[in-house]
């Protein structure tokens, strides 16, 4: 009767005053919001969905899930790790000729963890945007971090031209760090990085509705005004892995129980620490929490989208929000108030 406590333990929480009024404050005024919300205790899932006024039926909505997306490119480096096909501390010039095998360029482990020293504005810093001419890049803010258009001239040249010393640089969030790591397992993997993310989201980890190019059946974006703003559509751009993926709160859900009972080898390798900042430590892309060693969790942020996936190890349990519309603080501040619930307090 354990599972059958635990679905109740969830719906007692999605009834409780304080949950519903951060609900409604999240959705009001917001015309055509999907707010999804699931949690995961002991192997059972409760999902919900609300609309600006109400909950509305579960559909299963497909989200563009942003950066949420670097931790299954982890997860690929972890297995790759397992298998000896790389090693966290192999240089990215030992897979490419035309890097100069005798100049530093960033580990795998470095670029996993934002420590490989790519400030966050690459590809779009300012000096380089000039120069090259800002109609060249389609950039788009990602939470405050860029994004751009990239294609394998681009990212080569800004490999040649970045220099960097061989040391850990100081944490900082890098999402062209991600996608060199992403073209590096899909040049060892050989089908590049869409054919070896395609393959391990449905063989490895058996998810049939996550996704790296922009699915017909997704929920449109919306603005703070209401408008229609669709959704972004990826393509083979080399930008991609940093957050091209989509999925649904179910994929998630099933993701994180993964994660949380290590049903792969490879995925505890991606829950060490292997860096650290002042507000948390760094797994392999994760965050892991300094309070609770066994909180691990990840963002993503897009044009409209927000999401937000929280994991307790300890007691097996997981969070997950996903909305069509920008409210980070407050999503992710309700995201956390849940997990903490199921959690028992323990977060």
């Amino acid at each position: 009767m354990k599972g059958l406590h635990d679905m109740c333990k969830a719906e007692e929480i999605f009834q409780q005053n304080n949950i519903r009024e951060h609900i409604k404050k999240i959705c009001r005024n917001k015309k055509h919001v999907k707010l999804t919300i699931g949690t995961l205790m002991q192997g059972e899932k409760t999902i919900k969905v609300w609309g600006e006024t109400s909950e509305i039926p579960n559909a299963d909505y497909v989200y563009e899930i942003a950066s949420i997306s670097k931790t299954f490119l982890c997860s690929i480096l972890a297995k790759y790790v397992h298998e000896r096909k790389v090693s966290l501390d192999d240089s990215i010039s030992k897979y490419f000729d035309w890097l100069d095998k005798d100049t530093y360029y960033p580990t795998l482990k470095r670029l996993a963890t934002h420590t490989a020293g790519y400030s966050e504005l690459l590809p779009l810093g300012l000096f380089n945007s000039i120069r090259d001419g800002l109609a060249t890049y389609a950039g788009i803010f990602q939470n405050g971090k860029i994004l751009a258009s990239m294609d394998f001239e681009k990212m080569k040249r800004l490999l040649l031209r970045n220099k960097l010393r061989d040391k850990d640089y100081p944490f900082a969030y890098s999402n062209f760090g991600m996608s060199v790591l992403g073209y590096t397992l899909g040049t060892v993997d050989g089908r590049g990085y869409w054919g070896m993310m395609d393959d391990f989201l449905g063989n490895d980890l058996g998810l049939k509705n996550t996704h790296t190019l922009t699915p017909d059946k997704i929920v449109h974006g919306y603005n703070r005004k209401n408008k229609d703003i669709g959704n972004h559509v990826w393509g083979y751009d080399y930008s991609a892995p940093d957050g091209c993926l989509s999925s649904t709160a179910s994929d998630l859900l099933e993701y994180a129980r993964l994660n949380i009972h290590n049903t792969l080898p490879y995925f505890d390798l991606t829950h060490q620490k292997h860096a650290e900042t002042k507000e948390h430590d760094m797994g392999l892309a994760w965050y892991l929490s300094k309070e609770n060693e066994s909180i691990m969790y990840h963002t993503g942020c897009s044009n409209a989208f927000v999401s937000f996936l929280f994991i307790d190890k300890n007691t097996q349990s997981a969070c997950v929000l996903l909305m069509n519309y920008i409210a980070t603080d407050i999503a992710a501040n309700l995201a956390m108030s849940i997990l903490k619930q199921l959690s028992n307090g323990s977060v």
